[in-house]
């Protein structure tokens, strides 16, 4: 039974999307998905709200135009069904923190001050996670509030791999590798240790694979390589994100095609990757039963650059010791498991069929050197987790 004190409410605001969830110590009390945020279309804003034991308790619209507005009618909406479920404390997904903000903090009007003038450098996320942050600090001053930044984990990253080889001038303006998905990457180092304490210790490789994709090179649970870089476009394909691409192409299309940088944009981020290529859909599992040519290319793109960088994450640690797989895709995809691993079997990764098609934690067979772990991922407890551990602390 969840219990109803010392909850922690976590807040992860996408573009259009509000996520929020009411966590005890060990469970989840509230679950709230409220999707379509400004999008002006005809069918508005809609929330689904699930209690301790996943029972759907609301699912319907919402009048709220933004996040602050959505905000709004979920507080009203858990004061009048669920006044018990009181928090002690907020945490927030915040995507950039810049060379300063290099770990969660408590946010005080400065911290949200230097939020702000990051958001050159996340222009599509940064406002986005700003605007609950100030909405709970006008509202609920009384609530102390936890910033958790996605660029936080990388920080231990030396300087040559942070660099771009541009003019220094740049570097000293921002213009460098940072690396998202810290939170995830952080949870399942902090889980190694219990499930394969050498892994932990040793060359890790975790796969991150959902609708936005990246992978880790860690050591002794260190991030030392990322393949997302200045912006969350950068790396392996995803959902509807291109990943890494020549730079010529960009100036081609600007220049001989004359793209509007927002029309450059929106290409970029929302029209490529899986559902460019295959001009079916973005979703993993729709390009597993499609039939089609340009679905199944789509699969092998993806599974060919994943292995590719999977290469080059292994000399920049120098080796490896084990693969990890989590994320929507890498948690239940087992054909995209299969078909990665099998591009990598040079490293000396092989797989146990049956324990992948089953979903084990382990996947590497008796003759494999590599170990091959599937881990789920747990943003919103890794940001509790900080959460607590910043509000006990005497200050």
């Amino acid at each position: 039974m969840t219990s109803k004190q010392n909850l922690v409410a976590i807040v992860n605001a996408g573009s259009a999307t509000l996520k929020f969830s009411l966590l005890g110590v060990e469970d989840t009390a509230l679950r709230v998905l409220i999707e379509r945020l400004g999008s002006g279309g005809e069918e508005g804003p809609r929330a689904v709200i699930k209690d301790s034991s996943g029972y759907s308790v609301f699912d319907g619209p919402v009048p709220a135009s933004n996040h602050q507005e959505a905000l709004t009618w979920l507080f009203d909406w858990i004061a009048q069904e669920s006044p018990s479920l009181k928090p002690v404390a907020v945490g927030h997904r915040v995507v950039h923190g810049g060379d300063n903000l290099q770990k969660p903090i408590l946010v005080t009007p400065e911290v949200m001050h230097e939020i702000e003038t990051l958001i050159p450098l996340a222009p599509l996320h940064q406002p986005h996670n700003l605007s609950p942050i100030r909405f709970i600090a006008d509202k609920f001053p009384e609530l102390p509030q936890v910033a958790c930044f996605d660029t936080a984990f990388h920080a231990t990253q030396s300087k040559i791999e942070r660099m771009f080889a541009l003019p220094r001038e740049w570097s000293g303006k921002g213009i460098k590798r940072y690396g998202f998905h810290g939170l995830s990457y952080e949870y399942i180092a902090s889980q190694l240790p219990g499930i394969d304490p050498l892994a932990a210790k040793g060359r890790t490789i975790v796969c991150h694979l959902g609708n936005g994709a990246s992978l880790c090179g860690l050591r002794a649970g260190q991030s030392i390589a990322t393949t997302m870089a200045f912006t969350a476009l950068e790396g392996l394909p995803m959902g509807t994100r291109c990943g890494s691409i020549d730079p010529g192409v960009l100036l081609y299309l600007l220049d001989q095609e004359k793209l509007a940088v927002k029309e450059l944009s929106d290409m970029l981020y929302k029209c490529s990757g899986l559902l460019g290529i295959s001009g079916v859909s973005s979703d993993m599992r729709d390009l597993l039963t499609d039939p089609s040519e340009q679905a199944a290319e789509a699969v092998e793109y993806f599974c060919y650059r994943i292995a590719r960088a999977i290469g080059s994450l292994a000399a920049a640690l120098g080796g490896l010791d084990a693969l990890v797989f989590t994320g929507g895709i890498g948690e239940h995809a087992a054909p995209v498991r299969a078909r990665i691993c099998e591009l990598s079997q040079w490293l000396g990764i092989a797989v146990d069929h049956e324990a992948n098609q089953e979903d084990r934690i382990a996947l590497q067979s008796t003759q494999s050197s590599i170990k091959v772990l599937v881990i789920p991922t747990n943003e919103e407890r890794m940001i509790a987790m900080h959460v607590r551990q910043l509000i006990d602390t005497p200050r």
